[in-house]
């Protein structure tokens, strides 16, 4: 590629030296190395005198000044050399001189190349591109290849000049053909030295960019005084359509800005009409309705501002670019506007913040205040009650008619609770964690409400069952103390009655063990005749039972039976019986026992039913 750019480049100079009257080179190398071919070059295309220098140098030093001087003045003229200095010139060194060389190409016969806004090489293609469009067979893609069959030279031509020849009769295979053909009609018709061989873009692989370049780049300044009538034409089509264009920017930045300056102000207005109800739920709801806005509403208005902004920016761009007088928004509608309109939006917003915030902070407080208010004279009635029920007293049947009294005020404690949970249920669902108003929770409450009701039940039952005891005169202390343990002990659910399992149990922890259907009638015949195995009832079959069955003489009788006459029973023998569990675990706890060798526990019945019946 170097002998093509070589090539190349020297008969573009050869160019620029003969129009002014210099013999043409034949070696770059040699005829660029003493500097005098290069100043000449660089007074040709600066259109100026570089001044004093050696016209006929000898030695490395003259050579050097006379180099470093036009590099110098290339400098100075703004164009860029890469890693080249005079002794690369002097000495010879073709890769830079060939650089050297295409800089000055781009900067003298490329640079000024523009197209549809682009410039230098992307504006000469696209002009070229442009240019042969119609021709079907050609597609211009670069500066290498695309040119390799000569049909884009000539498209390029015919496109121009299209009496120069005719394209459609071309062989369009013979690339050789019409390459020359099109570098003859360029140098006979349109002053376009031959740069290149044939050969260069036919036989070559991939032709030189930049040979090609600086050859198309001729074929463009040749025919750009034919296109000034056609620029012409295009430079008021583009005035129209920029004119048009701004037109239109106006009236979208009018509309856009007018419509975004209503928008804020008719939000503005709504939030100043807008009220709260009172209720933690509306302010939440207009909460969350603000909160969306800012995330959609606002986004929005804000992306809509910023273009709004941009459109009127690019409209004055536009104006100024080509020097046109500057756009003046009617009034109203000017930046300054907008911006005035949008801080008073923030300072609403502020305010509308505020008020949410304050309201919803009032109700919170105002529900902490109200569950306080309701926890805490629910305990003081929970105080008051518990205080009532430890000062009952006076005779059994006094203190039976306080007790029940009290118990018929903890419907309105129950009514209260539901106050109580409904209060703090709203807590709950206005976030309200803290209450500095009161220590208690309703689950507290619920829980010592619990305990009051579980006091009064008991207290009664006790009252009940003393006013029951106190009228058994047929019974001792001891048995009276005994019955009564035994019945509390099986009264597991302090209901103060006792089911059929819980009554079969407890019979048979007194050595009164019946079979399933004689235990089925007692419990009915109970039931029938109080209603419930009450503390009353028990102690009545009791009594009949001991009356009439059941003497200290027989419970030894029983209880020797069980343990197969030795003085003690075991929690063995007792299963072995087919006591109830829950019998055999009563006795186990309220009979002495001492524990055998092996450690077992040995049930000393003689000294148990001797205290019962003492």
């Amino acid at each position: 590629m170097d002998s093509t750019q070589e090539r190349t480049f020297c008969k573009w100079l050869n160019t620029k030296l003969e129009a002014n009257g210099y013999p043409p080179m034949h070696s770059l190398v040699q005829d660029l190395s003493d500097g005098v071919r290069l100043i000449q070059l660089m007074e040709i295309m600066g259109d100026t005198s570089l001044g004093r220098y050696n016209k006929n140098p000898r030695i490395r030093v003259q050579k050097a000044e006379n180099v470093n001087k036009a590099l110098e003045f290339i400098r100075q003229r703004g164009i860029k050399l890469t890693n080249i200095g005079p002794e690369d010139i002097i000495d010879g060194n073709l890769k830079l001189i060939l650089g050297m060389i295409w800089t000055l190409v781009l900067r003298f016969t490329i640079a000024d190349i523009s197209e549809e806004g682009l410039s230098a090489k992307e504006g000469l293609l696209l002009w070229a591109q442009r240019k042969t469009a119609p021709y079907k067979e050609v597609d211009v893609q670069d500066f290498s290849i695309s040119w390799s069959d000569g049909l884009a030279l000539c498209a390029l031509i015919h496109c121009h000049r299209p009496e120069l020849l005719d394209y459609d009769k071309l062989d369009k295979s013979d690339r050789h053909g019409n390459t020359r053909l099109a570098f003859q009609v360029a140098a006979d018709h349109l002053g376009v030295p031959q740069l290149l061989e044939v050969e260069d873009l036919c036989d070559s692989m991939r032709p030189d960019e930049r040979s090609v370049m600086t050859y198309i780049a001729s074929y463009f300044h040749a025919f750009s005084t034919m296109d000034q009538a056609e620029t012409v034409s295009r430079r008021v089509e583009k005035f129209a359509e920029l004119m048009q264009s701004v037109w239109t920017s106006k009236n979208d930045y009018e509309r856009r800005a007018s419509a975004l300056l209503h928008a804020l102000s008719e939000v503005q207005k709504k939030w100043s009409t807008s009220r709260f109800t009172g209720s933690y739920t509306d302010a939440k709801e207009q909460s969350a309705t603000f909160t969306t806005y800012k995330h959609t509403t606002k986004r929005t208005w804000v992306t809509e501002r910023q273009d709004v902004t941009t459109l009127l920016g690019n409209i004055q761009t536009k104006l100024r670019t080509y020097g046109l007088r500057e756009y003046i928004p009617p009034p109203g509608l000017a930046l300054s506007d907008l911006d005035d309109a949008w801080n008073d939006l923030l300072q609403s917003e502020a305010k509308r913040s505020r008020a949410i915030n304050a309201q919803i902070r009032q109700i919170k407080e105002s529900l902490r205040k109200e569950f306080a208010d309701l926890a805490n004279d629910f305990s003081q009635r929970l105080h008051t009650i518990s205080l009532e029920l430890s000062g009952v007293a006076g005779p059994l049947e006094t203190q039976q008619d306080q007790v029940k009294e009290i118990q018929t005020r903890l419907p309105t404690l129950s009514e209260a609770l539901t106050r109580v949970a409904k209060a703090e249920q709203d807590c709950v669902v206005a976030n309200v964690e803290e209450n500095d108003y009161t220590v208690f929770t309703c689950q507290d409450l619920e829980f010592e409400l619990g305990l009051v009701t579980q006091s009064l039940a008991k207290k009664i039952s006790f009252i009940d069952n003393q006013i029951v005891s106190r009228n058994m005169t047929n019974l001792t202390p001891a048995q009276l103390e005994q019955f009564e343990s035994t019945f509390r002990y099986f009264d597991r659910d302090e209901t103060n009655t006792l089911s059929l399992t819980e009554t079969s149990a407890a019979l048979a922890s007194q050595g009164l063990v019946y079979s399933d259907e004689d235990m089925t009638y007692i419990y009915d015949q109970l039931l029938q005749d109080y209603g419930a195995v009450t503390f009353e009832a028990f102690i009545n079959l009791l009594v009949d039972i001991t009356e009439d069955q059941t003497s200290p003489e027989q419970l030894r009788e029983s209880f020797r039976g069980i343990a197969d006459n030795k003085p003690f029973v075991t929690e063995l023998d007792m299963r072995l019986a087919q006591l109830p569990v829950s019998a055999v675990d009563y006795l186990s706890e309220v009979i002495p026992s001492t524990n055998n060798e092996v450690g077992e526990p040995e049930y000393d019945y003689e000294t148990w039913l001797q205290d019962v019946f003492a």
